[in-house]
């Protein structure tokens, strides 16, 4: 990975992955789901406060296995209404975003390349 002609990182797109953290759980909540509530639910999941945006709740997961009938367990418990829920890997962008504190820029063509 290269940030303004200075190669700031070196692996796989799955090490570079790796390195910035594991999956992350994406619950979009029904329209009008008490997102307070679904953010404490899903707090003892992750080892970091759980963020909330726009009805959508992101949080990094401490551990994958099970963690889909968790996260709908402790909603459901919680009183809180899902719309949908889904486990995601970090993308090259959010690598380099996490790397270097700024997005890519554009190349000309709509092209991504580091600033």
């Amino acid at each position: 990975m290269i940030d303004r002609g200075k190669v700031i990182a070196t692996g796989t797109s799955d090490e570079l992955k790796d390195r910035v953290g594991g999956e992350r759980l994406e619950v979009r909540l029904e329209p009008g789901a008490d997102v307070e509530a679904a953010v404490r639910a899903l707090a003892p999941m992750s080892d970091e406060p759980p963020i909330a945006e726009d009805g959508l709740v992101k949080l990094s997961l401490r551990e994958r296995r099970g963690s889909i009938v968790r996260a709908v367990r402790l909603l459901s418990e919680g009183g809180v209404g899902v719309d949908d829920l889904a486990i995601r890997r970090p993308t090259l962008d959010d690598v380099f975003l996490a790397l270097t504190g700024h997005v890519a820029e554009e190349a000309a063509g709509g092209e991504a390349k580091a600033a």
